[in-house]
Formats: structure tokens, sequence, C-alpha cells
């Protein structure tokens, strides 16, 4: 599994970007990230090298954040692959709570989905018997 940050910003010009200086600044790489928003303020979503260091740092710059354990798949890059992850979560009665993908230059897999599962600790053996390609935050230690 991944650990994820997540970070509540005010929606409004420029925020985003005092988020993304903040980790520039201490060469805080983002593998991947998400945003959602609503009338007052977005939820940002951030996969990043160094979750804890990140976490800190927008802390002292005023950010409200928090960290989530979420769950890293393989996939192929191709027509269908995303499907094939879907319908095994659907064939195990898995609920998705939010979900983002990005691609990896990682051989053996072409594309990284990211998920917050309902009952996740729970369901993450079954993911596991179901043959499903499971990725740990150590991967993040290697060139993307």
């Amino acid at each position: 599994m991944f650990r994820q940050i997540t970070v509540f910003i005010e929606n409004k010009p420029g925020r985003l970007a005092e988020v993304t200086e903040c980790l520039a600044a201490r060469q805080i790489n983002i593998h991947a990230l998400t945003v959602a928003d609503t009338t007052d303020f977005g939820i940002l979503r951030l996969i990043v090298s160094d979750v804890d260091e990140a976490a800190q740092i927008l802390k002292e710059r005023g950010f409200m954040t928090k960290t989530t354990e979420v769950v890293a798949a393989a996939m192929g890059h191709r027509p269908g692959s995303l499907h094939k992850i879907l319908r095994e979560l659907e064939a195990l009665d898995i609920s998705i709570e939010y979900m983002y993908a990005f691609t990896s230059r990682i051989t053996g897999y072409d594309a990284i989905v990211i998920m917050r599962l309902e009952n996740q600790d729970a369901v993450l053996d079954r993911l596991l018997g179901g043959g499903m390609q499971i990725l740990g935050q150590e991967l993040l230690n290697t060139e993307l």
C-alpha cells in the first residue's frame, strides 16, 4: 500500500501553487495528484516522494493535511486494463471511495491506479488472493 497526503486548500487563485512551491523548495517530488473541489475549498490528494516531510512542511505553512493509506495496484496502459480491475473489485464485493491513476516507467506494468477502498485493511488479503498486483511505498524510492 501507499501513503497519500491530503491537503485541504481554499478555493482561490494561487493556493495550489503555494502547495507546490513548498514541496519544490524541499525537493519533494510529486508522482501523482488529483484535485476535487467544492464551492469553498479543494481537496488535493498527492503521492509524493516523502509523505512525512511534505505533511510537516505544509502544516508549518498553515495547511490542514491528513495522511491516508491507499491501495496502489499495477495495471496495463491499454484498453480494458482498468475495467479488469473494477470487475475484480466487483467480484470481491469491494466498494471504491475514490480513485485516480498515473502512468509508470517501471518494467512489468505501465500504469498505477490509486484507490481508497471501503474496509481497506480487511479486504487487502482478498485483493492479493484474487491476483491483483498490489504495490508498496518502496516503489517511490526508485526513479519512476
